[in-house]
């Protein structure tokens, strides 16, 4: 266990949660905060849409004639690298995340990211060829790492303490919004014989990142970013203004912004020059990375992936053929995926991440048994009622991996991360995201085509060792504020010392008399 870091030991100074737990005013209550999670919605909650759109449409781009026509009917590896080439355009992506991040900010990252979105969909759209096609997938795949990361950083840094776990957990569920407008999209153009019918969907891509450059204007950046790049009088007046409307505001943005800068001072004095050393330079900081790498693995290696691009493949394997029954059923279960999805969203942040994760990964395991099950009798008796049971338990499927994988992942990856390292994690969760998704998308396929339903037997047994792993490796961080989170693998002495720079700022801004005068403190440290 020392190769991956202590166990972690929670902060003794939990002021900040306290005073967020006492304050009764809801969201909806606060002008400021309220105004403020609306623009996120477009800024930054909506970025998981263009994920769960590119997933849906490709999916249902395979039952459209006309795309599979001009396509010349790939099959196979052909059809597994069509999906893959967006995840091998995020890994290229991925190194160089950490660097821009760092150097433009939330806000404007996002924005590079949109624009390269946007520039991807629109050579989609205008594909002449497969070679033009797939560089437009590269390029789409390339964008979305930036967006991701940048836009769950954003929600976990601006968000007050009491909706951060939920904002972070609702940015999942909006991959759900662009699933089924991919879904209703494919499904209303299919009929059209012309290449129209998958050149509109390929289009519509845009529309995420275009809503995000619309209202970014309106966003205000991270806090926790000003601070690292010394506009700390930007970052209190954010706090400020958002923060600030509940019980005991004042006193809970005055220790809020003791707390990021103290945290900050700590982080920056063990930070490495070259961002990606972090990942190994010490045992706490292993064990973040190991968790964040894992969780992005299990993350597409549940058997979802499965659903969300080779629906098709299933159906076909069952004895459901006919294009519109196909598209009707990735609709209805993209749909169904939303309707679960969102209030599971909302709901599972207020219970323990560990025991979420567990329930999750064990509902998983019982539903692909039972769906391997249904698969094989199918197979050997060609009866209707196996492969009804095998719908119904694809749409069963659904309601656990969103406990979970969907609705925990980044709230988790948020929460195990300090600032000065949350873009490198979340970055490098996306890594191992991309690289199960890459193989999952080209060798899925294959499988299917060459054992169809025993491919079912390795999720089985994959999830027992998902089970394992969360079980054994994975602490618990509910209920607790970012900073008192972010020593939390170093042990007491480390967190000793940032309860001590908590206390010093708090004095001195005492002794000034007034947060006007908080800058003269400042200037005078320096």
């Amino acid at each position: 266990m020392a190769i991956l870091g202590n166990r972690e030991q929670l902060t003794t100074d939990p002021r900040l949660t306290n005073i967020a737990k006492a304050d009764t005013i809801p969201w909806y209550r606060k002008p400021n905060l309220r105004l403020l999670y609306l623009i996120l919605v477009p800024c930054a909650l909506g970025v998981e849409m263009t994920s769960g759109y590119d997933s849906s449409m490709m999916n249902g781009l395979q039952a459209v004639p006309a795309w599979d026509k001009y396509f010349n009917h790939p099959t196979g590896s052909r059809l597994g690298l069509y999906n893959a080439m967006y995840s091998l355009g995020a890994l290229l992506a991925v190194p160089f995340v950490p660097f821009v991040s760092d150097r433009l900010g939330r806000r404007r990252t996002i924005l590079f990211a949109s624009v390269i979105m946007i520039m991807g969909a629109a050579i989609q759209g205008g594909s002449q060829n497969y070679n033009m096609f797939m560089a437009s997938r590269w390029l789409l795949g390339f964008g979305i790492p930036f967006a991701i990361v940048n836009a769950s950083s954003l929600l976990g840094e601006l968000g007050y303490a009491k909706e951060r776990a939920v904002l972070t957990s609702v940015f999942n569920a909006s991959w759900f919004v662009g699933s089924i407008v991919a879904a209703g999209t494919t499904y209303g153009t299919f009929t059209i014989t012309t290449t129209w019918s998958w050149r509109i969907p390929s289009l519509l891509q845009a529309f995420p990142s275009l809503l995000q450059i619309i209202f970014m204007y309106f966003c205000p950046e991270s806090p926790r970013w000003l601070i690292a790049k010394d506009r700390n009088e930007e970052a209190l007046g954010i706090l400020q203004k958002y923060h600030g409307e509940g019980i005991d505001g004042e006193e809970f943005v005055r220790l809020e912004y003791a707390q990021i800068r103290s945290t900050i001072t700590l982080e920056l004095e063990n930070a490495r020059k070259f961002a990606w050393a972090d990942a190994w330079r010490d045992p706490a900081m292993r064990r973040r990375f190991f968790l964040a790498g894992v969780t992005g693995w299990f993350t597409q290696w549940s058997g979802n992936n499965l659903i969300s691009f080779y629906l098709k493949l299933i159906l076909n394997q069952i004895g459901i053929t006919n294009p519109r029954t196909v598209q009707k059923v990735i609709l209805s279960n993209t749909c169904w995926s939303l309707i679960n999805g969102l209030p599971i969203a909302l709901i599972s942040p207020r219970f323990p991440r560990r025991k979420g994760f567990l329930f999750c990964t064990i509902g998983m395991l019982c539903v692909y048994i039972v769906w391997t099950i249904a698969s094989a009798r199918r197979e050997i008796t060609h009866t209707n009622s196996a492969a009804i049971a095998v719908v119904v338990f694809i749409f069963v499927y659904s309601p656990f991996y969103n406990i979970g994988w969907n609705a925990l992942a980044y709230t988790y990856m948020v929460e195990i991360f300090p600032f000065q390292q949350r873009a490198k994690g979340i970055a490098f969760e996306q890594l191992t995201v991309r690289l199960a998704n890459f193989f999952n998308t080209y060798v899925n396929p294959i499988a299917m085509a060459s054992i169809k339903w025993k491919y079912y037997i390795f999720y089985c047994v994959w999830m027992i060792v998902e089970i394992s792993t969360v079980y054994f490796m994975f602490p618990e961080t509910h209920n607790r504020t970012l900073e008192e989170l972010s020593f939390m693998f170093e042990g007491k002495e480390k967190q000793l010392q940032a309860e001590e720079g908590v206390n010093k700022v708090l004095h001195e801004v005492e002794g000034k008399g007034s947060s006007v005068q908080l800058e003269e403190v400042e200037k005078s440290e320096a």
